[in-house]
Protein backbone atom coordinates (compact mmCIF):
# COMPACT_ATOMS: atom_id res chain seq x y z
CA UNK A 1 0.00 0.00 0.00
CA UNK A 2 1.15 3.67 -0.73
CA UNK A 3 2.18 5.52 2.33
CA UNK A 4 -0.18 8.72 2.18
CA UNK A 5 0.68 11.04 5.33
CA UNK A 6 -1.68 11.48 8.18
CA UNK A 7 -1.33 15.21 7.56
CA UNK A 8 -2.43 14.96 3.90
CA UNK A 9 -5.54 16.83 3.23
CA UNK A 10 -7.33 14.54 1.41
CA UNK A 11 -6.11 11.67 3.44
CA UNK A 12 -9.44 9.90 3.21
CA UNK A 13 -10.24 9.89 -0.17
CA UNK A 14 -6.95 8.47 -1.79
CA UNK A 15 -7.52 5.63 1.29
CA UNK A 16 -10.46 4.73 -0.82
CA UNK A 17 -9.18 5.08 -4.50
CA UNK A 18 -6.36 2.89 -3.36
CA UNK A 19 -9.02 0.90 -1.75
CA UNK A 20 -10.60 0.77 -5.80
CA UNK A 21 -7.22 -0.31 -7.16
CA UNK A 22 -6.57 -2.89 -4.72
CA UNK A 23 -9.56 -4.25 -5.35
CA UNK A 24 -8.95 -4.26 -9.22
CA UNK A 25 -6.05 -6.09 -8.51
CA UNK A 26 -7.20 -8.97 -6.79
CA UNK A 27 -9.49 -9.35 -9.42
CA UNK A 28 -12.94 -7.85 -7.97
CA UNK A 29 -13.15 -4.49 -9.66
CA UNK A 30 -13.39 -3.85 -13.56
CA UNK A 31 -12.07 -1.33 -15.51
CA UNK A 32 -15.10 0.05 -15.57
CA UNK A 33 -15.67 0.38 -12.27
CA UNK A 34 -12.66 2.40 -11.34
CA UNK A 35 -14.32 4.76 -13.76
CA UNK A 36 -17.10 5.01 -11.71
CA UNK A 37 -15.31 5.65 -8.44
CA UNK A 38 -13.25 8.73 -10.39
CA UNK A 39 -16.72 10.01 -10.96
CA UNK A 40 -18.41 9.22 -7.52
CA UNK A 41 -15.15 10.90 -6.41
CA UNK A 42 -15.43 14.28 -7.98
CA UNK A 43 -19.13 14.54 -6.90
CA UNK A 44 -17.88 14.08 -2.93
CA UNK A 45 -15.70 16.60 -3.34
CA UNK A 46 -18.83 18.93 -4.59
CA UNK A 47 -20.64 17.75 -1.45
CA UNK A 48 -17.50 18.63 0.81
CA UNK A 49 -16.67 15.00 1.57
CA UNK A 50 -18.47 14.59 4.67
CA UNK A 51 -22.15 12.86 5.13
CA UNK A 52 -24.70 16.07 5.49
CA UNK A 53 -27.93 16.32 7.08
CA UNK A 54 -29.70 15.34 4.11
CA UNK A 55 -27.45 11.99 3.58
CA UNK A 56 -28.05 10.99 7.32
CA UNK A 57 -32.23 11.92 6.84
CA UNK A 58 -31.78 9.18 4.12
CA UNK A 59 -29.88 6.45 6.25
CA UNK A 60 -32.41 6.59 8.61
CA UNK A 61 -35.44 6.56 6.23
CA UNK A 62 -33.31 3.49 4.49
CA UNK A 63 -32.56 1.80 8.18
CA UNK A 64 -36.71 1.57 9.00
CA UNK A 65 -37.32 0.39 5.22
CA UNK A 66 -35.41 -2.40 5.62
CA UNK A 67 -35.99 -3.25 8.89
CA UNK A 68 -40.16 -3.21 7.71
CA UNK A 69 -39.36 -5.75 4.80
CA UNK A 70 -40.11 -9.42 4.52
CA UNK A 71 -37.42 -10.45 2.63
CA UNK A 72 -34.50 -8.06 2.47
CA UNK A 73 -31.70 -8.20 -0.02
CA UNK A 74 -28.22 -6.51 -0.17
CA UNK A 75 -26.98 -6.48 -4.21
CA UNK A 76 -23.21 -6.72 -4.09
CA UNK A 77 -21.05 -5.54 -7.20
CA UNK A 78 -17.11 -5.46 -7.80
CA UNK A 79 -16.80 -1.77 -6.48
CA UNK A 80 -18.88 -2.79 -3.13
CA UNK A 81 -16.94 -5.88 -2.40
CA UNK A 82 -13.72 -4.22 -2.43
CA UNK A 83 -14.78 -1.09 -0.50
CA UNK A 84 -16.73 -2.25 2.40
CA UNK A 85 -17.24 -6.27 2.19
CA UNK A 86 -17.16 -6.55 6.14
CA UNK A 87 -19.75 -4.07 6.55
CA UNK A 88 -22.22 -5.18 4.00
CA UNK A 89 -21.66 -8.84 6.01
CA UNK A 90 -22.66 -6.88 9.57
CA UNK A 91 -25.72 -4.70 8.06
CA UNK A 92 -26.77 -8.46 7.01
CA UNK A 93 -26.43 -9.90 10.22
CA UNK A 94 -27.85 -6.17 11.37
CA UNK A 95 -31.23 -6.37 9.59
CA UNK A 96 -31.30 -10.02 9.15
CA UNK A 97 -31.14 -9.94 5.28
CA UNK A 98 -29.63 -11.77 2.16
CA UNK A 99 -26.26 -11.26 0.21
CA UNK A 100 -26.79 -11.48 -3.57
CA UNK A 101 -23.41 -11.14 -5.94
CA UNK A 102 -24.51 -9.38 -9.15
CA UNK A 103 -21.96 -7.87 -11.60
CA UNK A 104 -22.32 -5.52 -14.51
CA UNK A 105 -19.33 -6.77 -16.25
CA UNK A 106 -20.02 -10.29 -15.33
CA UNK A 107 -16.85 -12.79 -15.79
CA UNK A 108 -16.84 -16.49 -13.64
CA UNK A 109 -13.45 -15.51 -12.05
CA UNK A 110 -14.54 -11.91 -11.27
CA UNK A 111 -17.47 -13.65 -9.37
CA UNK A 112 -15.36 -16.08 -7.63
CA UNK A 113 -13.50 -13.64 -6.26
CA UNK A 114 -16.05 -11.14 -4.84
CA UNK A 115 -17.61 -14.20 -3.41
CA UNK A 116 -14.31 -14.93 -1.84
CA UNK A 117 -13.67 -11.49 -0.26
CA UNK A 118 -17.23 -12.31 1.14
CA UNK A 119 -16.83 -15.06 3.05
CA UNK A 120 -13.54 -14.14 4.42
CA UNK A 121 -15.39 -10.97 5.69
CA UNK A 122 -17.94 -13.58 7.37
CA UNK A 123 -20.84 -14.29 5.08
CA UNK A 124 -22.19 -17.70 5.52
CA UNK A 125 -24.89 -18.13 2.85
CA UNK A 126 -24.04 -15.73 -0.33
CA UNK A 127 -26.77 -15.64 -3.53
CA UNK A 128 -26.51 -15.38 -7.18
CA UNK A 129 -24.00 -18.82 -7.05
CA UNK A 130 -26.08 -21.10 -7.95
CA UNK A 131 -27.35 -21.68 -11.30
CA UNK A 132 -30.00 -23.67 -10.99
CA UNK A 133 -32.10 -20.41 -9.18
CA UNK A 134 -31.28 -17.96 -11.81
CA UNK A 135 -33.74 -16.22 -13.09
CA UNK A 136 -33.91 -12.73 -14.98
CA UNK A 137 -35.69 -9.51 -14.84
CA UNK A 138 -37.66 -8.14 -17.72
CA UNK A 139 -36.86 -4.86 -18.75
CA UNK A 140 -32.99 -4.59 -18.40
CA UNK A 141 -31.04 -6.23 -21.72
CA UNK A 142 -27.50 -5.99 -19.77
CA UNK A 143 -25.95 -9.02 -17.28
CA UNK A 144 -27.52 -7.42 -14.22
CA UNK A 145 -30.93 -8.99 -15.74
CA UNK A 146 -29.75 -12.35 -13.92
CA UNK A 147 -30.94 -12.99 -10.68
CA UNK A 148 -31.30 -15.65 -8.07
CA UNK A 149 -34.70 -16.58 -7.72
CA UNK A 150 -34.34 -17.01 -4.12
CA UNK A 151 -32.76 -13.66 -3.59
CA UNK A 152 -33.02 -10.30 -5.42
CA UNK A 153 -36.29 -12.08 -7.75
CA UNK A 154 -38.27 -12.57 -4.50
CA UNK A 155 -37.34 -9.64 -2.04
CA UNK A 156 -39.80 -7.55 -1.56
CA UNK A 157 -36.84 -4.31 -0.49
CA UNK A 158 -32.97 -4.70 -2.23
CA UNK A 159 -30.26 -2.41 -1.50
CA UNK A 160 -28.64 -1.63 -4.06
CA UNK A 161 -25.16 0.34 -3.44
CA UNK A 162 -23.24 2.08 -6.37
CA UNK A 163 -26.15 0.73 -8.47
CA UNK A 164 -26.30 1.05 -12.73
CA UNK A 165 -30.08 3.10 -13.95
CA UNK A 166 -31.44 0.53 -15.91
CA UNK A 167 -31.43 -1.89 -13.36
CA UNK A 168 -32.75 0.38 -10.37
CA UNK A 169 -35.63 1.13 -12.88
CA UNK A 170 -36.31 -2.38 -13.43
CA UNK A 171 -36.05 -3.63 -10.15
CA UNK A 172 -38.61 -0.47 -9.52
CA UNK A 173 -41.16 -2.36 -12.19
CA UNK A 174 -40.91 -5.42 -10.45
CA UNK A 175 -42.49 -3.85 -7.27
CA UNK A 176 -39.26 -3.78 -5.23
CA UNK A 177 -38.85 -1.21 -2.80
CA UNK A 178 -35.43 0.17 -3.54
CA UNK A 179 -32.81 1.76 -1.66
CA UNK A 180 -29.29 2.95 -3.13
CA UNK A 181 -26.41 4.74 -2.15
CA UNK A 182 -25.12 7.39 -4.98
CA UNK A 183 -22.89 10.16 -4.78
CA UNK A 184 -24.88 11.89 -7.92
CA UNK A 185 -28.08 13.02 -6.81
CA UNK A 186 -28.87 13.46 -10.82
CA UNK A 187 -28.44 9.90 -11.66
CA UNK A 188 -31.19 7.71 -12.88
CA UNK A 189 -30.33 5.43 -10.04
CA UNK A 190 -30.85 8.59 -7.62
CA UNK A 191 -33.74 9.50 -8.90
CA UNK A 192 -35.47 6.63 -9.84
CA UNK A 193 -34.99 4.72 -6.20
CA UNK A 194 -37.07 4.97 -3.54
CA UNK A 195 -34.24 5.89 -1.15
CA UNK A 196 -31.39 8.08 -1.98
CA UNK A 197 -28.36 7.62 0.35
CA UNK A 198 -26.48 10.93 -1.60
CA UNK A 199 -22.77 10.11 0.13
CA UNK A 200 -19.89 8.15 -0.16
CA UNK A 201 -20.49 4.10 0.95
CA UNK A 202 -17.43 3.62 2.89
CA UNK A 203 -19.00 6.94 5.20
CA UNK A 204 -22.64 5.87 5.27
CA UNK A 205 -22.65 2.09 5.75
CA UNK A 206 -21.36 2.19 9.59
CA UNK A 207 -23.91 4.80 10.12
CA UNK A 208 -26.78 2.84 8.62
CA UNK A 209 -26.11 0.08 10.66
CA UNK A 210 -25.97 2.02 13.82
CA UNK A 211 -29.25 3.38 12.48
CA UNK A 212 -30.75 -0.11 12.02
CA UNK A 213 -29.24 -1.03 15.41
CA UNK A 214 -31.25 1.50 17.37
CA UNK A 215 -34.23 1.52 15.28
CA UNK A 216 -34.77 -2.22 15.70
CA UNK A 217 -35.98 -1.08 19.05
CA UNK A 218 -39.02 0.73 17.95
CA UNK A 219 -41.86 -0.85 16.62
CA UNK A 220 -43.44 -0.99 13.36
CA UNK A 221 -45.87 1.80 13.62
CA UNK A 222 -42.72 4.41 14.46
CA UNK A 223 -40.98 2.94 11.53
CA UNK A 224 -43.83 3.20 9.14
CA UNK A 225 -44.25 6.95 9.91
CA UNK A 226 -40.67 7.42 9.68
CA UNK A 227 -40.71 5.86 6.05
CA UNK A 228 -43.98 7.72 5.12
CA UNK A 229 -42.76 11.16 6.26
CA UNK A 230 -40.01 10.96 3.89
CA UNK A 231 -39.82 12.32 0.43
CA UNK A 232 -37.15 11.29 -1.61
CA UNK A 233 -37.64 13.75 -3.97
CA UNK A 234 -37.07 16.57 -1.81
CA UNK A 235 -34.49 14.73 0.21
CA UNK A 236 -31.87 14.58 -3.43
CA UNK A 237 -33.11 18.43 -4.56
CA UNK A 238 -31.84 19.57 -0.54
CA UNK A 239 -28.36 17.60 -2.08
CA UNK A 240 -28.26 19.21 -5.11
CA UNK A 241 -29.17 22.74 -3.24
CA UNK A 242 -26.08 21.67 -0.82
CA UNK A 243 -23.92 21.41 -3.96
CA UNK A 244 -24.61 24.95 -4.89
CA UNK A 245 -23.83 26.36 -1.87
CA UNK A 246 -20.99 24.50 -1.21
CA UNK A 247 -19.85 25.87 -5.26
CA UNK A 248 -21.07 29.47 -4.05
CA UNK A 249 -19.03 29.45 -0.63
CA UNK A 250 -15.67 28.41 -2.61
CA UNK A 251 -16.41 31.03 -5.28
CA UNK A 252 -16.55 33.91 -2.44
CA UNK A 253 -12.65 33.25 -2.22
CA UNK A 254 -11.95 32.39 -5.82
Amino acid sequence: MTLIPKSHPRRKSLLIREKLVNGFDNGLVAKEGLLAQGRGEAFDYLLGEKTNKMAKTAIRVAAAQILLADFPVISVNGNVAALCPKEIVKLAKTVNAKIEVNLFYVNEKRKQNVIKILRKSGAKEILGVDKQSKTTLSGIDSARRIVDKNGIFAADVVLIPLEDGDRTLALRKAGKIVITFDLNPLSRTSQTANVTIVDNVIRSMDLLIDASKKLSKRNQMELKKIVEEFDNKKNIAKSIIEIRNNLLRRARFA
